[in-house]
């Protein structure tokens, strides 16, 4: 089958997969999140940007989407997508444990935004039908966005989930409930809500059956294949199956989608089926994003722009407050409270679809619908910056509370030890140093981590290293050794050379991903770099070869003897006039 240039779809989905080429790495490499660029692209490409510049200049066709139309079902597709990996990290145990919060703040939430929001309307002139519709629409918030940025683990992100969750269950409720509203609507509208709420159950309860009888054995039969062709397509095909049940029942597809998610993680199957389906997913993911972005046009909201302003945020304050203070009488910490009520302040992907329902029933007319389009997809556009300053103000909230620990101080005195990086590694040496009564400080760039250390009162700073400001915040002509754990082998090359340069005395260890690294690393002044792949290849060769009956001293002295190698190879590699002190000190030689 020959494709051209000239079809439509083809050139589209060129474009889409060159602007995930390019978003990805780019916006990695700042630390941005992508979603804002996915955004930008699509506003950049869509019809009502250089799209509109076609009939001028034929040859911006190549790089433009013409059929906006045409890759929306790919955009929903990946929303399914994405509930199924959430229903892949829960279980029906922890989906049970979180029913008050599900059922109780999450439908609290839902509708005290939205009436709260309808009041407001129904003040600047909007009839009340429309402004029910209109606050039910608003009151949503982004499933898509908000829970990748916050996770299923934290407070926040919990909370996130269960309100998210009552949502989309909502969702086809809510848009039989508009139906119902408008001016040709009937009784049977009502009932098409009882009918809708007895079918959907029903479908529920057989997914779940069949399910916990039929899951196990189709993912054990494909893992007995040894296909990952066949792997993938099983775990697709459960996803689809279960969307076009619920679908066919009245319910929205991701209910299917989240509930064939909690079905597998059921099974001893659902790692490998998250790895299979993750590219899937955010590539998905991606076009619904693209999707937003090609909704904005420039034009309308330049004139329009203090208006929309004012929208979103007054949208922004009714959520934040009406979230907040729910969570707050659910019992959560004042920091939670208003870090996920920020964060989910903003207007949803679904806010378009009930948009449109609103529009059909004739509850508002369409000039009214795209002023509200605009502003739920700059709303959609901020959603990472508002995650972001919602981490921020939560960090001061505990700060001032107390419900935190203050940030380290580093005195005139000195630091002690500085850690740079506080994963898995740093933590473990940050203990050791205190059961030896070593006084240190720790920094890392990670707020999440960052958070977690100082509840748990480890002596923390929050910042970014690559910063001279941070840097010379921490005292080092005073610290008595530098540790560099960090997962980010430039950067550790950098920082070790630069403190090399003015501080020739201090003790710098560092943590190197291999052999090369290790050598980049002595060049750059490390006093010691300790790859972390050699101990625990050579522990593990060690292991192997005593279970397989080969006796100690023959395998003591290989895995000297290779050490010794790995030893020499990188004093050769780093130019040094000493053996680098690499070796594992055993129980033995310590006594």
């Amino acid at each position: 089958m020959h494709l051209s240039l000239a079809s439509n779809g083809f050139s589209d989905a060129l474009v889409i997969l060159g602007a995930a080429g390019l978003v990805i790495p780019a916006f990695a490499r700042f630390r941005i999140s992508p979603v804002i660029g996915f955004i930008l692209v699509g506003l950049l490409v869509g019809p009502a940007g250089l799209g509109a510049l076609v009939p001028q200049a034929p040859w911006l066709y190549y790089i433009t989407i013409s059929d906006p139309e045409s890759i929306e079902p790919f955009a929903e597709f990946g929303i399914i997508l994405l509930l199924f990996s959430i229903g892949l990290e829960l279980s029906f145990k922890r989906l049970w444990a979180m029913r008050r919060l599900v059922f109780g703040v999450g439908a609290a939430e839902l509708f005290g935004s939205a009436l709260f929001i309808a009041v407001a309307l129904q003040f600047f002139g909007q009839s009340w039908a429309a402004a029910i519709g209109l606050g039910l629409a608003l009151s949503l918030s982004s499933t898509a966005l908000v829970l990748p940025i916050a996770g299923t683990e934290r407070a926040a992100g919990k909370a996130a989930f269960a309100m998210l969750l009552f949502e989309d269950v909502a969702l086809v409720p809510i848009i039989f409930l508009l139906g119902a509203l408008g001016p040709a609507a009937s009784d049977e509208g009502w009932v098409g809500l009882a009918d809708i709420a007895l079918t959907g159950s029903i479908s529920v309860v057989c997914l779940y059956i069949a399910g916990r009888f039929i899951l196990p054995r189709l993912f054990g039969q494909a893992a007995r294949a040894k296909n990952p062709e066949l792997f993938l397509a099983a775990s697709l095909l459960v996803v689809i199956v279960a969307s076009l049940v619920t679908s066919a029942a009245g319910l929205s597809p991701i209910v299917g989608a989240l509930l064939a998610g909690l079905l597998i993680a059921e099974t001893e199957y659902h790692s490998e089926v998250e790895v299979m389906t993750a590219p899937f997913r955010g590539l998905a993911l991606g076009v619904f994003l693209i999707t937003v972005g090609m909704r904005l046009d420039w034009r309308y909201l330049a004139e329009n722009g203090a208006m929309v302003t004012g929208a979103i945020v007054g949208v922004m304050l009714a959520k934040t407050i009406v979230t907040a203070a729910l969570l707050r009488l659910s019992g959560a910490r004042n920091s939670t409270a208003i870090e996920t009520a920020v964060m989910m302040a903003s207007p949803s992907e679904t806010t378009l679809i009930v948009l449109g329902v609103a529009t059909a029933a004739l509850l508002i007319d369409p000039q009214t619908a795209a002023f509200w389009t605009a502003v739920t997809a700059i709303g959609l556009t901020i959603t990472p910056l508002l995650a972001k300053a919602g981490q921020v103000i939560a960090r001061e909230i505990e700060q001032r509370t107390g419900e935190l620990p203050p940030e380290a101080e580093v005195g005139r005195e000195g630091p002690g030890t500085v850690i740079i990086g506080f994963g898995r590694v740093g933590r473990t040496v940050a203990d050791l140093l205190r059961a030896h009564g070593k006084t240190f400080v720790a920094v890392d760039a990670n707020i999440e981590s960052v958070t977690d250390a100082r509840r748990a009162g480890y002596p923390m700073i929050f910042g970014d290293v690559s910063r001279a400001e941070l840097v010379d915040r921490l005292n080092l002509g005073r610290a008595d050794a530098l540790i560099l754990t960090m997962d980010e082998p430039v950067l550790t090359v950098r920082l070790t050379k630069r403190v090399r340069g003015w501080l020739p005395d201090l003790p710098i260890i560092a943590r190197a991903r291999d052999q090369d690294h290790a050598a980049e690393l002595y060049k750059a002044g490390a006093t010691d770099a300790v790859p972390e792949t050699l101990e625990s290849s050579l522990q593990l060769a060690e292991a192997v070869l005593v279970d397989l009956g080969v006796a100690m001293g023959p395998v003591i002295a290989s895995i000297h003897e290779k050490r010794d190698e790995m030893r020499k190879g990188i004093q050769h590699a780093a130019g040094l006039d000493r053996e680098p002190r690499i070796r594992r000190v055993r129980q033995s030689a310590a006594e």
